[in-house]
């Protein structure tokens, strides 16, 4: 009697958990099916379950001489008893499960090695043939592929793996080969057999981290791609609720009505605005400049409205007031507040700020610019994950254009429905005209009579068809009547449909218009800032583009009309719509100052001595609201324009001139430029561009007058496109200059520090020409006359040098004797 196993496979994987509940009927069911092979005194000795891989062991005796050929006869009879039968019993219910021997000595185990279609076949002895191994594994089921054994480290077994085409076949190798003693001519081999994963461990990561080349580009190419499909549709959403007040609290309607009912009720001071805008009726200047950008609103966007005017004339209050009085959507950048940054990543945080452009990972920026670092390292160079700044910008641009579509759209989409339902009402109202016309004409017939009475001349309570008596002139007077609600608008000259499709044109233009919203750029090109050309230039672009695409009407505010040349270069088809809005005349300023001193409850007239102190303002609209503010702090107005006057003498002296040596030194001008131009100003009221700029100290340098320009220490104004008059930059400043002037200790610091250049020029003039004139004297030796009456070109040269050097002299002692003078000056310290 010898005891032998049997396996009988299930389907391996998680349908093995199910087998788990119907273990012991199938059990029952086997040993009953089994127990009908009666060869060889085939008998059952013990079902032995492996449920890890989905099967049955059957421990099993048997009597026989050669055991080779009994196992083999067993085998076979009890696969066909199982054929018989369609199968052995399965966890589905259903009967194909079979019968194969055990060859080997199974390894029962419940570690984490789970079933799979490569079986891995290791030699504990000499390598067997690839033959050896297809003839044995095959009858397990189809084989794919078996690999080689391939060299390995001392002291580890050589293996080949065998790759089936099911799952089920490579179980069943593994359970019924494991332990297989294989002998031929070379030497006895032990078979071991485990599951092989299909993917090596750390294999894709191994392979990931060998191929940056390949890899890393995807990477990044994923994450572009998920920045655009999931956070680009969010920061549209950020900047369209950002328009549309989606997260302004106070636009709550719960917010409303606690402020109309509880929080205005409690509060002591008044939360009324106060508009600090100038009159239109008295300031001509504001009121054509106001009409020039409301007729910019009304049409269709073509081009770039650009306001100008010297700062503190009141551009960005105006475009404020007609903005509020047109209840538009409206998207303010303060190119101001960008220019403060002092990084590319606090621009990039400021941009998106005001624009509403969330979220915005700017630290990112950093951390790319490390990884371009890195690649270089690996794949020999930079990834391009970094954007540069100006990508960066125009990344958070287009976003906002994106969603100013979206809010040109959703607020159309509404007016429609207003449109729509104004409409509808008025038909409506129509209608109730014509019926109560009908009614008073007595044709009028109400339906639902018809429902109980019928129709026709058999009914009692309804109308029929036929026409009531007096119907004729009743109809008549009923179309009279309809033609007049109908036709009233246009005294019968269209007809009704006429009429209603121009008034549905018309309020379809009307809110084309309106549901635009409206983008103002205010500071454009402001001093300052380290990103200036790089920030206005793509503004430029950006603006451009939503002009000519009529997405937004786009409004830049600037305090210099030279700065509308960067967008005239983004506009090269189209000219700007050039608004200016200049300092207004004397009678203009001084009707507005005494209208605001009314209002403010200050009826006293003005006197002669205090119209010609507003009068040295000018028509500054900061320094006569600055005037108003302080006489309505019980200040006169002689003494509050002197402190404005005071006030702008400090500026102006650390603007212009530095506070000491070292910020001189850090002004883009020199104290002698700055002086030489306030010094003609305090005498003149214009100076001519040109003669400024040829003379000294400037000897055609005009970067320290544009400067300046900037500075707004001077205006310099243009005629027929070329630059032409040099004026103070704000009236006030032409006392400014005559109060500085008139400083003895400081005039006469400033000019001696000028003539001191001066003397270096003409000396350095004097020393060239006496150089010159020595070289003259050797050359006037060989030369020669072959006329007596030519005159020879060295005695003409000296002559013009000693004129130059004689000039330069008298100039020199001319200065050091007022220099003398204004030490003098100095030591009186006065």
């Amino acid at each position: 009697m010898v005891v032998h196993r049997l396996c009988i496979p299930y389907s391996p994987g998680l349908r093995h958990y199910i087998g788990i509940l119907r273990e012991e009927n199938l059990l029952e069911r086997l040993h009953e099916r089994l127990e009908t092979v009666k060869t060889h005194d085939f008998h059952i000795h013990e079902l032995q379950p492996y449920q890890k891989d989905g099967g049955v062991f059957v421990r099993f005796t048997y009597t026989g001489r050669d055991h080779q050929t009994a196992l083999e006869t067993l085998q076979t009879d009890l696969q066909l008893e199982a054929t018989k039968h369609g199968g052995l019993p399965s966890w589905s219910g259903l009967n194909h499960c079979n019968v194969w021997l055990v060859k080997g000595e199974p390894f029962l185990e419940d570690m984490y090695r789970y079933p799979s279609g490569i079986v891995h076949v290791s030699f504990q002895g000499p390598d067997v043939p690839e033959e050896a191994l297809y003839s044995l594994f095959r009858s397990c089921g189809r084989i794919q592929n078996i690999t080689s054994p391939t060299p390995v480290p001392a002291g580890t077994l050589r293996s080949s793996d065998i790759l089936f085409h099911r799952v089920r076949s490579a179980t069943i190798a593994r359970n019924t080969i494991h332990g297989y003693t294989f002998s031929d001519g070379d030497g006895i081999t032990r078979l071991k057999t485990v599951y092989q994963r299909p993917i090596q461990a750390h294999a894709i990561r191994d392979w990931l981290t060998s191929h940056p080349r390949i890899v890393l580009p995807i990477i990044f190419f994923l994450l572009g791609t998920l920045t655009y499909t999931i956070f680009d549709p969010i920061r549209v959403l950020s900047v369209e609720g950002k328009m549309l007040n989606w997260f302004d609290y106070r636009e709550y309607k719960l917010y409303k009505w606690l402020r109309a009912n509880a929080l205005d009720r409690f509060s002591l001071t008044s939360l009324a605005r106060e508009d600090v805008s100038p009159q239109g009726d008295i300031w001509k200047e504001r009121k054509d400049a106001e009409s020039a950008v409301r007729s910019y609103l009304s049409d269709l966007p073509s081009t770039v409205a650009f306001v100008h005017g010297p700062q503190g004339s009141g551009k960005s209050r105006m475009v404020e007031a007609i903005i509020r009085d047109t209840g538009r959507k409206t998207l303010v950048i303060d190119c101001a507040e960008l220019n403060r940054a002092t990084s590319d990543m606090r621009l990039v945080s400021a941009l998106a700020q005001q624009t509403g452009y969330r979220p915005i990972f700017a630290f990112l920026n950093s951390v790319n610019n490390m990884v371009d670092i890195a690649t270089v390292g690996l794949i020999g160079q930079k990834a391009g994950f970094k954007s540069s700044l100006e990508d960066q910008l125009k990344q958070i641009l287009e976003v906002t254009g994106t969603a100013l579509k979206k809010v040109n759209h959703s607020l159309r989409t509404s007016a429609q429905r207003a449109v729509k339902a104004t409409q509808e009402a008025e038909a409506r109202r129509a209608e109730e005209a014509r019926t109560r016309a009908r009614i008073r004409a007595g044709t009028w017939h109400d339906p639902r009579l018809d429902c109980i009475a019928g129709n026709g001349v058999i009914s009692e309570l309804g109308v029929g068809d036929e026409l009531l008596e007096g119907d004729d002139g009743g109809l008549a007077g009923f179309n009279v009547i309809e033609e007049d609600v109908v036709n009233l608008s246009d005294g019968g000259e269209k007809t009704s449909q006429e009429l209603a499709r121009q008034q549905h044109r018309h309020a379809e233009d009307v809110q084309v218009v309106r549901t635009l919203p409206i983008v103002v750029i205010k500071n454009y090109a402001a001093r300052g800032g380290v990103y200036k050309e790089e920030l206005l230039g793509v503004l430029a672009h950006w603006a451009a583009s939503l002009a000519e695409n009529q997405v937004a009407h786009v409004i830049v505010v600037s305090d210099n009309r030279e700065d509308a040349k960067l967008l005239a270069r983004a506009l090269p088809s189209k000219p700007l719509n050039s608004i200016a809005l200049h300092d207004a005349d004397a009678p203009t300023a001084l009707s507005f100052v005494r209208r605001r001193l009314y209002d403010a409850g200050i009826t006293s007239d003005l006197t002669p001595a205090q119209k010609k102190a507003i009068e040295h303002l000018g028509g500054r609209t900061s320094d006569l609201e600055r005037l108003i503010h302080k006489v309505c702090s019980n200040q006169g107005i002689e003494e509050a324009v002197e402190d404005i006057i005071a006030d702008g003498v400090g500026e102006l002296r650390k603007k212009a001139f530095g506070e000491d040596i070292d910020d001189a030194k850090s002004l883009p001008w020199s104290r002698e430029q700055a002086w030489t131009v306030l010094k003609q100003l305090a005498r003149r009221a214009e100076l001519p561009y040109y003669e400024v700029l040829l003379d000294v100290p400037f000897k055609g340098d005009e970067l320290p007058l544009r400067v300046m320009e900037h500075a707004e220490i001077i205006s310099i104004s243009t005629r027929h496109g070329r630059l032409s008059t040099i004026r103070p930059g704000k009236p006030v400043f032409k006392y400014v200059f005559e109060r500085l002037v008139n400083d003895p200790v400081f005039q006469a610091t400033q000019d001696i520090a000028l003539n001191d250049k001066v003397i270096s020029s003409a000396e350095s003039t004097v020393r060239t020409c006496e150089s010159e004139l020595s070289t003259l004297q050797d050359l006037s030796k060989t030369e020669r006359s072959f006329w007596w009456f030519r005159r020879r070109a060295t005695s003409e040269r000296r002559e013009y040098l000693l004129k130059k050097m004689r000039s330069a002299q008298t100039k020199i002692q001319t200065l050091e004797k007022r220099n003398a003078e204004l030490k003098r000056v100095l030591a009186k310290g006065v």
